[in-house]
């Protein structure tokens, strides 16, 4: 009994150290320890890094001219609690918010204590300005007293900002952006209307065009004679 067990547990043992050195072997071979990169290495996937990405590439003059001053004022009731937007209202937690379009930043509220993250911030509450303080108040004024923490939706801002412009006026809204025109490549720009050689339909065709506009399947006028279905020579007239 004991002889079998000795011999079970030394083969047990054997190939525990057969299976550590081969471990041991391959992780030098393949070095385990230290990986490389490959001398060519397949292709990058591009993916959006953490914090970026988002509505980072709208226009603003865009958005804002299908702002809707009603759908914003159904976003500032969140404001509300804070701000008051009557004319001559009283300033609360925030300072009155009329006609705050064009005015200074940190400055347009008489008698208010704005933090001096605000006060010395710099600029006017242009429609870019207020379009970033409402979509982060903290990053575009870090240290602000404001805890609201933001709208991430540009339409939401596009429409606030349209509300607080109908109560107290503001400048004009920025031009949208125009449209950007496809390129064409040279083959489909070849095969475009009017490209090429010949007369454009529904155009006066000149001299130079219709010498230069003939198509293969054109007749070509000449000297001789058409003859007749009755067989005999036909002369023009």
């Amino acid at each position: 009994m004991d002889d079998r067990f000795n011999t079970a547990a030394g083969w047990v043992l054997f190939s525990g150290i057969v299976a550590l050195g081969g471990s041991i072997v391959s992780g030098m071979y393949f070095h385990a320890d230290n990986p490389e990169m490959p001398e060519q290495p397949g292709k990058i996937i591009e993916g959006v890094a953490e914090g970026e990405g988002g509505d980072a590439g709208y226009d603003l003059g865009t958005i804002l001219a299908a702002a809707d001053p009603a759908a914003g004022k159904n976003v500032f009731a969140k404001c509300t609690a804070c701000h008051t937007i009557n004319q001559g209202g009283a300033n609360g937690i925030g300072p009155n918010l009329y006609g705050i379009i064009g005015k200074p930043v940190g400055q347009h509220a008489a008698g208010f204590a704005y933090s001096s993250a605000l006060s010395g911030h710099g600029g006017v509450w242009d429609y870019a300005n207020m379009d970033a303080w409402l979509e982060s108040p903290r990053a575009f004024a870090s240290g602000t007293k404001m805890s609201f923490a933001g709208l991430s939706k540009p339409e939401d801002r596009a429409n606030v900002i349209a509300y607080l412009k109908e109560n107290g006026g503001g400048p004009p809204y920025p031009e949208p952006a125009a449209p950007e025109t496809e390129e064409l490549s040279d083959e489909a720009a070849a095969d475009a209307p009017g490209a090429g050689l010949g007369p454009v339909e529904g155009a006066e065709t000149g001299e130079a065009e219709a010498a230069t506009g003939m198509s293969g399947d054109q007749p070509v006028a000449t000297d001789q004679t058409a003859t007749s279905n009755s067989g005999g020579a036909k002369t023009g007239d």
